[in-house]
């Protein structure tokens, strides 16, 4: 189900040129509304078309006012439940709250280390282009022969 933004909550993060849920929308549904011109909310982020929202929570848990929250499917969250993320520098907490007034919270840890400062490549050899047009460095050969008779009726 799509985002949504809580005017009440949202401050536009501090009227800076692009809200945190702008910077780290994978699809680039978050719009942040300076003159109030297109939603009545002068300095308010909202997503301009929920129904591409990925639902991935990449915007509810960036958000500092918690101010982004998600429409739930009924057979995650029953009618009345509720789950929000609270994100702290070291982990990030999801608390859940049943429609029966039970709230379970859980803490997970969360990546510390600086954007950027991951070498996925290192300690691995250098990629060689001219082996793409190799059949064989793409794909592997098959080792067993398959005795086809058995899959076909007489």
């Amino acid at each position: 189900m799509p985002t949504y933004v809580r005017t009440d909550k949202c401050d536009g993060c501090k009227g800076q040129d692009k809200a945190a849920c702008m910077y780290i929308c994978p699809h680039d549904l978050m719009k942040l509304d300076k003159d109030g011109s297109e939603t009545g909310h002068p300095m308010k982020a909202w997503n301009q078309e929920p129904e591409q929202c990925w639902e991935c929570y990449s915007c509810v848990k960036i958000c500092p006012q918690n101010a982004i929250e998600c429409r739930h499917y009924a057979d995650v969250v029953p009618l009345g439940g509720s789950v929000q993320p609270l994100r702290g520098t070291d982990s990030i907490m999801w608390t859940i709250r049943f429609r029966n007034g039970n709230i379970k919270r859980f803490k997970f840890p969360i990546r510390t280390t600086p954007e950027g400062s991951i070498k996925p490549y290192e300690g691995k050899p250098k990629a060689e282009m001219s082996d793409i047009e190799k059949h064989d460095t793409l794909f592997t050969k098959a080792t067993h022969k398959c005795d086809m008779s058995q899959f076909v009726s007489s």
